[in-house]
């Protein structure tokens, strides 16, 4: 809105003319989100539904009480501030709308007196996965219809089948939207890790493959709409930042379901717009491993009766505290140096070996 906006005042007011500029828009969009919901989140407290404590989760009681389902709010701004900063496209904007509903049926569930259970949920993320994987398809093809994929070790792209695309894409999404959800345990953890995601991704969509030059000399394709999904992507992480002020242990307030499937949505979608599905691993190897390797272990016992990791209890975050006596602290710190950790290494890994 903005953006337009300052085109039509460039004329008579020359300062319009930095609302116009991707950096500024990135900046504004990032500390107005950030301020936003630092000061408007806690009042919506008494608003909220209260965390009833999860069974088989060691911070249960420590949760229990709690305002939940704060992402209602968060993720809210965030769509708000998208559609006022961002110059959008059709498929940032159909994607925005799809991040809300992913909220929309976690909160549902935060204030459900009765769980909607697994399979439910599940159906309704496989639902939201496929619908975005099309999209994302028929808004990245090329003119001919092709997806290509930009790949680790080779400076020549693949050319993937459209159902492949698609199958890809929904399985990355539904991923994504579960291990970020079972992350979701220990005050700080979850929306660190998502951050950090949120902030690689924004900085490689900016100064990477959206910048002809360096996505030239790092021979990776040109991502015409990067600076774009920039702005989208910082505006996440300035909520985010705001909803982590509060959220920061002893936490005040949860993100609840609301939260953290958006969160997994949005995450999954930046690394499909990238063109390099690898890249998931830049963001989100923490989480996969947290909460991943439990739906894994509990897929294989309850569908193949397969029987992995019987000593180690899932989440990961919940088997270090319980078992290795770690601090909340000791999970947030630890998790995330291992996130930083192969965060550096893969982009290494995936940008300059080609």
């Amino acid at each position: 809105m903005l953006f337009r906006l300052a085109a039509l005042l460039r004329p008579y007011f020359g300062p319009a003319r930095l609302l116009q500029s991707y950096t500024v828009l990135i900046t504004l969009a990032l500390y107005i989100g950030y301020l936003v919901t630092y000061w408007l989140l806690p009042k919506f407290y008494d608003k909220l539904p209260h965390d009833r404590g999860r069974e088989f989760t060691a911070a249960a009681a420590l949760a229990k009480g709690k305002p939940t389902g704060s992402g209602v709010v968060f993720i809210s701004i965030f769509v708000l501030i998208c559609f006022l900063f961002a110059p959008l496209s059709w498929v940032q904007t159909v994607i925005i709308i799809l991040t809300w509903f992913t909220m929309l049926t976690g909160y549902l569930d935060d204030r459900s007196t009765t769980s909607w259970g697994e399979y439910r949920k599940a159906f309704l993320d496989l639902v939201v996965s496929v619908a975005a994987a099309v999209v994302l398809y028929y808004g990245l093809r090329d003119e001919n219809g092709a997806i290509s994929y930009w790949l680790p070790f080779t400076s020549k792209t693949l050319t993937v089948w459209p159902w492949l695309h698609i199958l890809i894409s929904t399985v990355l999404i539904w991923a994504s939207i579960n291990t970020t959800n079972c992350t979701d345990g220990v005050d700080g953890l979850s929306s660190t890790l998502v951050l950090i995601a949120l902030i690689t991704m924004g900085v490689i969509f900016y100064f990477i493959l959206g910048h002809k030059d360096i996505a030239a000399y790092l021979l990776v394709p040109h991502l015409e709409d990067g600076a774009k999904w920039a702005i989208i992507t910082f505006a996440l992480a300035g909520v985010l930042m705001g909803y982590l002020w509060h959220n920061a242990f002893p936490s005040n307030v949860l993100m609840g379901d609301a939260g953290s499937r958006a969160l997994g949505f949005f995450i999954a979608v930046t690394v499909i717009v990238s063109g390099n599905p690898f890249l998931i691993l830049a963001t989100s190897t923490v989480i996969f491993i947290d909460g991943g390797l439990g739906l894994l272990k509990v897929a294989l016992m309850r569908f193949c009766k397969i029987k992995i990791f019987q000593k180690v209890r899932f989440p990961l975050h919940d088997h270090v505290r319980q078992v290795h006596g770690w601090s909340p602290t000791h999970v947030l710190v630890k998790f995330m140096i291992l996130q930083l950790l192969c965060t550096v290494a893969v982009i290494g890994l995936i940008f300059k070996i080609r």
